[in-house]
Parts: structure tokens; C-alpha cells; sequence
């Protein structure tokens, strides 16, 4: 990852020909509804599908294990360019061709990160954003066992053109963190990052006894 000297600036925005476009599509569908009334949907396709894991992309919720600190969670910020703004999200990544769930989530943390990783669990298949795109994704928690002489985060792996900054949060402060980082000049939490949280507070402070 080369230095910072700069904020990001979009320069330009422009109609893409969907034959330029490497990643995404847009499709019309013709359906008939429930009641039996011809409709049409516009939606966003991505041309980068794993046959053998069935999903686009895995996001991995994460839990760091210290002998002597108390749990904690990696969260990710980068700058996302549909938003113009940073994002608060958990590490992610497409899946590539011939990999599964698992082995992508442990790669893409890997990389990310620096951290290895185990799997604990892995989600069904999810939809990412029903109402525009066909995306999908596989929630996969890992647990990362840190050394209790870990001083420093371990150097990340990343690409050309990747930017993003780690930190690690304490379970017992996740939503609040999440809630301040919302309040931050462009910036953006993801929304099932601050689901995730939300629902852990939510059993904590619920007046419903569950």
C-alpha cells in the first residue's frame, strides 16, 4: 500500500457501455407478478460469480482472541467511490473462480489484515442488495488467536489501489465505536456491519428479557 498524500476527488462520472464493463452489468427482467400483471425490474448483474462456491463475495465478521485483553473485532476503512465516502466495514472480498466460502474468507483476511485466521462458522447465502442487484455474500466468522507478546498488527497484503486502514475495537465498545464513526465527515458504516452490532446491544439493553 503506497503512503497517503491526498483525499480522494472523483473527477468525472460518465454513462459506462455495459460491453466496457468489467464487473457489472445492467439487465432488464420481464415477470409477472402475483396477481398475474406483466411487470419489468432493472437490475445490476455481476460478471464475476464463483461457479463452485455459488456466491460473489464473503465478508468476514472476526473475533481477536488476546490471553490477557478482552475480545475484540477488526473493523476496515476505505474509501468507496459509488459513495464518495469512507465505509466502516468488517474485511470482505470477491471469491474467486474455483475457491469456496471458507478458503476465500481466509485468504482475503489474510491479506487485509496481515492475521491469520480459523473458521468457526459460515452463513447461508445472503442477498447483498435485493432491491437493485443480484449480489449475494457468505457471512463467515473467523477467530484470530493473538500472541500475548503481539505488540504490533501483522503488515497487510494488499493490491495496487488499495487503501484500507485496520483497527480493532473491543466487543464491550462495537455499537458505540460504530455510532461514533457515523457521525464522522464522509463517513459511512456499512449496513450489516452496524446490523451486527446493533443486534448485539440490542439483546444487551432490550426491556423484553431476550
Amino acid at each position: 500500500m503506497s503512503t497517503k498524500t491526498q483525499e480522494p476527488l472523483i473527477t468525472r462520472v460518465s454513462d459506462l457501455p455495459t460491453s466496457e464493463a468489467r464487473w457489472v452489468t445492467l439487465k432488464k427482467i420481464e415477470y409477472v407478478d402475483q396477481v398475474g400483471k406483466a411487470r419489468t425490474w432493472e437490475v445490476a448483474m455481476r460478471k464475476t460469480r464463483a461457479a463452485k462456491a455459488g456466491v460473489d463475495a464473503v465478508a468476514m465478521g472476526n473475533v481477536l482472541v488476546h490471553p490477557s485483553r478482552p475480545p475484540a473485532t477488526l473493523i476496515v476503512i476505505q474509501y468507496r467511490p459509488p459513495l464518495d465516502a469512507y465505509t466502516v466495514e468488517w474485511p470482505a472480498g470477491l471469491v474467486d473462480e474455483g475457491e469456496t466460502a471458507e478458503e476465500a474468507a481466509v485468504r482475503e483476511f489474510k491479506e487485509e489484515t496481515g492475521y491469520d485466521c480459523s473458521v468457526v462458522s459460515v452463513s447461508p447465502v445472503q442477498a447483498a442488495d435485493p432491491g437493485m442487484s443480484n449480489a449475494n455474500m457468505q457471512l463467515v466468522m473467523v477467530e484470530v488467536q493473538v500472541p500475548e507478546e503481539d505488540r504490533e498488527q501483522p503488515q497487510q497484503r494488499l493490491e495496487d489501489g488499495e487503501h484500507i486502514e485496520t483497527v480493532i475495537v473491543p466487543l464491550a465498545e462495537f455499537y458505540d465505536r460504530l455510532v461514533e464513526y457515523a457521525k464522522r465527515p464522509r463517513t459511512i458504516v456499512a449496513a450489516k456491519l452496524f446490523h451486527f452490532a446493533h443486534g448485539m446491544n440490542f439483546a444487551q439493553t432490550n426491556k423484553y428479557g431476550i
